[in-house]
């Protein structure tokens, strides 16, 4: 049984459809974006451990964290053993994560919570995250961008499923008290987390070496445009070139912009616009998650189209702008207000989608996955950061007696001066120096499994 879940035994035969892929994918990522829905628990949490409000989102960090680390030091391992198997133990720690936590509610020990679904929940979301992404790229080369937004857009609209899920099963569970329900919502949610990734697992598939999309033609050396390679470097040796860290820079600085208004859009939005009740404050929110889902394929599929540098100058130069008119002009409309957000969530989504395919094109399609493993500890850095730069600015102005719009205006223009940071590392990216390139295919082999 165990030797179904090796990449040997994953190698799709000819007539395999392609698009049997993203479904599988899309399962995966469905999945673990619950994640960004977490905040569901947080009120019946606090109230079951008598805990603090920080005391609680603290599992939500160190799930981020984890997700992160776990991918950058497993991402040569998931390259090496395949999706399948990748999956099938992302899938087991993912849900391992919510029966320990249900273990750490039952008991009344907050701690066993912190390792359930903050250590092990998080070590599977890392390994689910890139497993995926870097399958999907190997079965697109031809749209790469396409590719990487059909996976990531589930992680992004994971919540808008979960959110109501989890509400739904604590008030039935519970009968009207959410604290009572938050055993078994933990074990239903495992349990359809474990089908719906093992039947992702199950399906998955990696192409042949000598496989090619019907039609499509491989670009030769002479053929490739000046930021897409046809060579291939190795995830240890793209940690020695400044593309990386420039990437790295880029994608810290996107995401610290977007999960900075999104850790906060229920109060900034009722700061700004007094007449903004609670009720309305969720639909906004709610409005914001589509946005960062539909961002995830519409700009990663455009990037195909005017290309990955381009595409991230619109993220972080257009993302700038809305930052200082939701600053500027923001407060004069409501309805101005929600536009401008709604395209920097956009952004925000888009972001994370397009930086698989920029990893191809710069360090060729090999071991994409452990280089995008690698680079999502800038996630995990931006996780901590934006919010931290928000709500620390907020806690100083209420100290100095500001009340409603005043509150985040500050963090605004910061946020402003992230994006310029990250406009200027995208623009100097250039394509990779040939003294990083591998040759050698069986070398490849050798560094990949050492790395």
């Amino acid at each position: 049984m165990l030797a179904m879940l090796d990449r040997e035994r994953t190698v799709a035969g000819p007539g395999f459809n392609r698009w049997f892929v993203p479904p599988a994918a899309l399962a995966v990522h469905l999945s673990i974006g619950q994640v960004y829905a977490f905040s569901v628990f947080n009120i019946p949490l606090e109230e079951r451990f008598n805990a603090s409000a920080t005391a609680v989102s603290i599992i939500f960090s160190i799930s981020i964290v984890m997700l992160g680390l776990s991918a950058a030091i497993l991402g040569t391992w998931v390259e090496k053993n395949g999706p399948r198997k990748t999956m099938a133990v992302s899938a087991a720690l993912w849900t391992a994560g919510f029966l320990v936590s249900a273990l750490g509610i039952a008991t009344g020990q907050l701690w066993i919570v912190y390792l359930g679904y903050g250590v092990l929940g998080g070590i599977g979301l890392g390994l689910a995250y890139i497993s995926p992404v870097s399958t999907l790229i190997k079965w697109f080369p031809d749209r790469p961008g396409l590719a990487t937004g059909l996976a990531i857009m589930g992680f992004g609209g994971g919540a808008l499923i979960a959110s109501p899920l989890s509400n739904r099963l604590l008030g039935l569970y519970g009968g009207g008290d959410p604290v009572a329900g938050l055993v078994p919502t933990f074990l239903t949610l495992a349990v359809v987390y474990a089908v719906l990734m093992g039947l992702g697992a199950y399906v998955i598939r990696v192409p042949a070496d000598d496989w090619k999309p019907e039609g499509w033609t491989p670009p030769q050396k002479s053929e490739q445009t000046s930021m897409r390679t046809t060579a291939n470097v190795t995830a240890r040796n793209a940690l020695r070139t400044p593309q990386f860290w420039l990437l790295w820079t880029v994608l810290f600085c996107n995401v610290t912009a977007g999960i900075g208004i999104l850790a906060q859009a229920s109060p900034i939005v009722q700061n700004f616009f007094s007449g903004v009740d609670a009720v309305a404050a969720a639909g906004f929110v709610s409005l914001l998650s589509l946005a960062n889902m539909a961002g995830r394929i519409v700009w990663s599929s455009t990037s195909d189209v005017i290309g990955r540098k381009p595409t991230y100058m619109l993220y972080l130069g257009v993302g700038a702008v809305l930052y200082l008119g939701v600053a500027t002009l923001g407060r004069s409309s409501l309805l101005l207000f929600v536009l401008m957000s709604v395209v920097i969530l956009s952004f925000y989504g888009g972001g994370f989608a397009t930086i698989p395919a920029y990893l191809k094109d710069l360090f060729g399609g090999m071991q994409v996955g452990a280089i995008h493993g690698r680079l999502l500890t800038a996630w995990s850095a931006a996780g901590i950061a934006g919010p931290l730069i928000v709500s620390g600015i907020q806690d100083l102005q209420t100290a100095r007696g500001e009340t409603g719009a005043d509150l985040y205006l500050l963090s605004l223009y910061i946020m402003v001066g992230v994006l310029a940071v990250g406009f200027v590392a995208n623009l100097l990216v250039k394509p990779v120096d040939e003294r990083h390139h591998e040759s050698d295919p069986d070398q490849l082999e050798t560094e990949g499994a050492s790395s």
